[in-house]
Protein backbone atom coordinates (compact mmCIF):
# COMPACT_ATOMS: atom_id res chain seq x y z
CA UNK A 1 0.00 0.00 0.00
CA UNK A 2 1.10 3.60 -1.23
CA UNK A 3 0.13 6.87 0.35
CA UNK A 4 0.67 10.12 -1.41
CA UNK A 5 0.28 14.06 -0.02
CA UNK A 6 0.81 16.22 -3.15
CA UNK A 7 1.45 20.13 -1.56
CA UNK A 8 2.53 23.25 -3.40
CA UNK A 9 -0.50 24.46 -5.19
CA UNK A 10 -1.91 28.12 -5.00
CA UNK A 11 -2.78 31.07 -6.68
CA UNK A 12 -0.03 32.39 -8.96
CA UNK A 13 -0.27 35.15 -12.05
CA UNK A 14 0.23 34.20 -15.71
CA UNK A 15 4.24 33.78 -16.15
CA UNK A 16 4.50 32.52 -12.66
CA UNK A 17 6.20 29.58 -11.81
CA UNK A 18 5.38 26.66 -8.69
CA UNK A 19 7.09 23.78 -7.66
CA UNK A 20 4.68 20.94 -6.72
CA UNK A 21 5.85 18.09 -4.24
CA UNK A 22 4.38 14.71 -3.86
CA UNK A 23 5.88 12.59 -0.68
CA UNK A 24 5.07 8.49 -0.95
CA UNK A 25 4.96 7.02 2.15
CA UNK A 26 4.01 2.93 2.79
CA UNK A 27 5.95 0.64 0.64
CA UNK A 28 8.57 1.42 -1.89
CA UNK A 29 8.27 -2.13 -3.29
CA UNK A 30 4.87 -1.22 -4.87
CA UNK A 31 5.62 1.49 -6.88
CA UNK A 32 8.78 2.97 -9.67
CA UNK A 33 6.92 5.22 -11.35
CA UNK A 34 5.39 8.78 -10.33
CA UNK A 35 3.04 11.34 -12.44
CA UNK A 36 1.37 13.54 -12.51
CA UNK A 37 -1.90 14.59 -13.59
CA UNK A 38 -4.59 17.14 -13.76
CA UNK A 39 -8.07 18.14 -14.05
CA UNK A 40 -9.98 21.23 -14.73
CA UNK A 41 -13.81 21.76 -14.09
CA UNK A 42 -15.74 20.02 -16.73
CA UNK A 43 -12.94 18.42 -18.10
CA UNK A 44 -11.29 14.97 -18.10
CA UNK A 45 -7.97 14.27 -16.42
CA UNK A 46 -5.25 14.53 -18.34
CA UNK A 47 -1.56 13.66 -18.09
CA UNK A 48 1.18 16.12 -17.83
CA UNK A 49 4.53 14.42 -16.80
CA UNK A 50 5.78 11.20 -15.30
CA UNK A 51 8.62 10.08 -14.42
CA UNK A 52 10.28 6.61 -13.46
CA UNK A 53 12.00 6.96 -9.71
CA UNK A 54 14.85 4.48 -10.42
CA UNK A 55 15.75 5.26 -14.08
CA UNK A 56 14.68 8.89 -13.50
CA UNK A 57 13.26 8.67 -17.31
CA UNK A 58 10.64 11.19 -18.01
CA UNK A 59 7.75 12.01 -20.13
CA UNK A 60 5.78 14.72 -20.70
CA UNK A 61 2.65 16.41 -22.35
CA UNK A 62 3.12 18.45 -25.38
CA UNK A 63 0.69 20.92 -23.84
CA UNK A 64 3.24 21.52 -20.87
CA UNK A 65 6.82 20.68 -23.06
CA UNK A 66 9.62 23.28 -22.14
CA UNK A 67 7.57 24.49 -19.70
CA UNK A 68 7.45 22.02 -16.80
CA UNK A 69 10.26 19.96 -15.35
CA UNK A 70 9.35 17.03 -12.98
CA UNK A 71 11.76 15.18 -11.11
CA UNK A 72 12.55 13.11 -8.19
CA UNK A 73 14.72 12.61 -4.47
CA UNK A 74 14.84 8.76 -4.00
CA UNK A 75 15.83 9.33 -0.24
CA UNK A 76 13.13 11.03 0.12
CA UNK A 77 10.24 9.10 -2.04
CA UNK A 78 9.18 12.32 -3.49
CA UNK A 79 8.92 13.51 -6.59
CA UNK A 80 8.29 17.08 -7.54
CA UNK A 81 6.78 19.00 -10.66
CA UNK A 82 8.41 22.24 -11.59
CA UNK A 83 6.12 24.53 -13.42
CA UNK A 84 6.98 27.58 -15.21
CA UNK A 85 5.80 30.08 -17.45
CA UNK A 86 1.98 29.40 -16.22
CA UNK A 87 -0.86 30.19 -18.14
CA UNK A 88 -4.54 29.91 -17.17
CA UNK A 89 -4.93 27.02 -18.77
CA UNK A 90 -3.01 25.39 -16.61
CA UNK A 91 -5.12 25.70 -13.99
CA UNK A 92 -6.71 22.42 -12.45
CA UNK A 93 -6.50 20.41 -9.60
CA UNK A 94 -3.09 18.54 -10.09
CA UNK A 95 -2.45 15.08 -8.88
CA UNK A 96 0.17 12.18 -8.17
CA UNK A 97 0.20 8.78 -8.57
CA UNK A 98 2.21 5.42 -8.12
CA UNK A 99 2.52 2.98 -10.40
CA UNK A 100 4.93 0.48 -12.16
CA UNK A 101 4.94 1.87 -15.59
CA UNK A 102 5.56 6.09 -15.93
CA UNK A 103 3.44 6.87 -18.58
CA UNK A 104 1.23 10.30 -19.31
CA UNK A 105 -1.39 8.61 -21.62
CA UNK A 106 -2.74 6.04 -19.55
CA UNK A 107 -4.21 7.16 -15.71
CA UNK A 108 -6.25 4.08 -15.35
CA UNK A 109 -2.49 2.31 -15.25
CA UNK A 110 -1.42 3.74 -12.09
CA UNK A 111 -2.58 2.09 -9.10
CA UNK A 112 -2.32 4.47 -5.94
CA UNK A 113 -3.56 8.36 -6.12
CA UNK A 114 -3.03 11.67 -3.83
CA UNK A 115 -5.62 13.71 -3.18
CA UNK A 116 -4.82 16.58 -5.47
CA UNK A 117 -3.65 20.47 -4.34
CA UNK A 118 -5.41 23.23 -6.56
CA UNK A 119 -3.32 25.46 -8.96
CA UNK A 120 -5.03 28.73 -10.29
CA UNK A 121 -3.72 31.23 -12.78
CA UNK A 122 -5.12 34.36 -12.92
CA UNK A 123 -4.11 37.98 -12.66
Amino acid sequence: QVQLVESGGELVQPGGSLRLSCVASGSTRAYDAIGWFRQAPGKEREGVASISMSAGTTSYASSVKGRFTISRDRDKNTAYLQMNSLKPEDTAVYYCAAGFVATVALPSIYDYWGQGTQVTVSS
